[in-house]
C-alpha cells in the first residue's frame, strides 16, 4: 500500500500528555529502530499512539481534529521532549508519503524523519478470550497490597509477577520472593467456564499502577499466553484521554503452590496500630547495616519492644504498648519485609500473629490480607 500523507491538529498538552502515557514501555536498548517509534494514527475525530517492545504494548487514544487520515511512527523519546516544549497551545502535524513529518506551532517548525507503520509490530487484538470487568480503585489497592513482594531474581522467573487467580467466586492476587508472601482476594462472579490464571510480569504490573487512575471501570481479558487491559476514563468532558489499551504477554509456568506456606492456626495475635509500628520499626531500622539487617521484636505482658543493632554502628530500642498477655518470646525480622506491607495498606489496624521465633510472622487485616514472612535466626 502506498503511504497516505496525514495531518491533524491537537492541543500541545493534549498530547504530550498521551505521549507521557506511552513513553514508559519503551526501552533504552530497543532491539530495532522501530521499538523506539511510537506509531501515531489518525482517525476521525482521535489520534492514536502506541508503543510496544513486543512483551507489553500500550494503545491510547486522544481527541484531535482530522484534516486527513493516515499513520506515521517517529522516535517517541525526542518527539515527547519536542511537544512539551512547543510555544503554542496549537499544534499541527502534517505527514508526507516518504513518512517525513512536520510539526508546527506557534512560530516554532520542525521536520522530523519516520519510519512507515508496515515495519510497526502490531498489538495483538483479543477475540473470546476469557474477560472480566473490575473497578480500577479496588485493583489498584490490591495490587499495591501484594506487589512489594514479588521476586526481582531473575533465575526464578516464575516469582517475577503477580499471579492472578479467577476462581471460586473469588480473585485472588498473590506475589512470593520465597522469603515471604503477600495475598489478598475480593468476591466476585466467576462462572465456571471463566475461571483461570495468570502470571503478570512485574513490568505490567508497575504499568498498571501508574496508569490505573484514570477513571472507574476496567476489563481485563486473558488467555495462556497473553493478557490485555482495558482501561477507561473519565467522561469528564476534558476529554484528554479517550481510553488506554494495554497488552502484555504473561509469563509462563506454574505458580507454586501458596496455600501451604500460609500457616493453618492463628497463635498469638496482636492488634497494632499501623503507623505507629511501622514508625517504630523504621526507626530501630536505621542501625541496622548489609550484615546485620534485622530487627528483633520481643513481647512481654501487654509491651512490644523492637531493638535492632549493628556492631561497627551501635543499636536502637523501641517500645510501645500492645494489647497482650500470651507468654513471652521474641522473633527477628527483616526490618523491610516488615515494613512493606506496612506502608501498602491504608487501614489503621492490622493483626500481627506470631508462633515462636522460627517460625514466620503473619501480618492481617480484617479484609482478606495476609502477608507470611520468614524469621531471621537469632544468633
Amino acid at each position: 500500500l502506498p503511504a497516505h500523507p496525514m495531518k491533524f491538529k491537537i492541543n500541545r498538552d493534549h498530547f504530550a500528555n498521551g505521549l507521557a502515557q506511552v513513553l514508559n514501555v519503551v526501552g533504552s536498548k530497543a532491539t530495532m529502530p522501530i521499538l523506539s517509534n511510537v506509531l501515531i494514527e489518525a482517525e476521525k475525530d482521535q489520534i492514536s499512539l502506541t508503543t510496544t517492545n513486543l512483551d507489553l504494548g500500550i494503545r491510547c487514544k486522544i481527541k484531535a481534529e482530522v484534516k486527513e487520515t493516515g499513520s506515521v511512527t517517529l522516535p517517541v523519546k525526542r518527539l515527547a521532549g519536542i511537544v512539551r516544549e512547543l510555544p503554542n497551545v496549537d499544534v499541527t502535524v502534517d505527514a508526507s508519503p516518504n513518512h517525513q513529518v512536520k510539526l508546527t506551532s506557534g512560530g516554532s517548525n520542525f521536520r522530523i524523519m519516520g519510519i512507515g507503520q508496515d515495519e510497526f509490530p502490531p498489538l495483538p487484538e483479543f477475540g473470546d478470550e476469557k474477560s472480566f470487568n473490575l473497578e480500577q480503585a479496588e485493583l489498584t489497592t490490591m495490587l499495591k497490597s501484594v506487589a512489594y513482594a514479588q521476586s526481582s531474581d531473575e533465575t526464578r522467573y516464575i516469582l517475577n509477577g503477580v499471579y492472578f487467580n479467577f476462581k471460586d467466586g473469588k480473585l485472588t492476587l498473590v506475589a512470593t520472593d520465597g522469603r515471604r508472601l503477600a495475598h489478598v482476594s475480593k468476591e466476585m462472579e466467576v462462572p465456571a467456564d471463566t475461571a483461570g490464571a495468570i502470571i503478570l510480569p512485574a513490568k505490567t504490573v508497575g504499568e498498571l499502577l501508574r496508569l490505573l487512575d484514570k477513571g472507574e471501570k476496567l476489563k481485563i481479558n486473558f488467555n495462556d499466553r497473553r493478557a490485555a487491559f482495558q482501561i477507561g476514563t473519565e467522561k469528564d468532558g476534558s476529554g484528554l484521554i479517550d481510553s488506554i489499551y494495554l497488552y502484555s504477554k504473561v509469563v509462563e509456568g506454574n505458580y507454586p503452590n501458596y496455600q501451604q506456606v500460609i500457616p493453618k492456626e492463628t497463635h498469638q495475635r496482636i492488634k497494632l496500630e499501623r503507623e505507629l509500628f511501622l514508625q517504630c520499626v523504621h526507626r530501630a531500622a536505621l542501625v541496622c547495616s548489609e550484615k546485620a539487617n534485622s530487627v528483633k521484636i520481643k513481647l512481654t505482658s501487654n509491651l512490644l519492644e523492637i531493638t535492632a543493632q549493628s556492631p561497627d554502628f551501635g543499636e536502637a530500642h523501641e517500645s510501645m504498648a500492645i494489647g497482650y498477655s500470651g507468654p513471652e518470646l521474641q522473633v527477628a525480622f527483616n526490618p523491610q519485609f516488615v515494613m512493606d506491607p506496612l506502608r501498602a495498606l491504608n487501614k489503621d489496624e492490622v493483626f500481627f500473629e506470631v508462633k515462636d521465633e522460627v517460625s514466620p510472622g503473619v501480618f492481617k487485616t480484617l479484609e482478606s490480607f495476609i502477608c507470611v514472612i520468614m524469621p531471621v535466626r537469632l544468633s
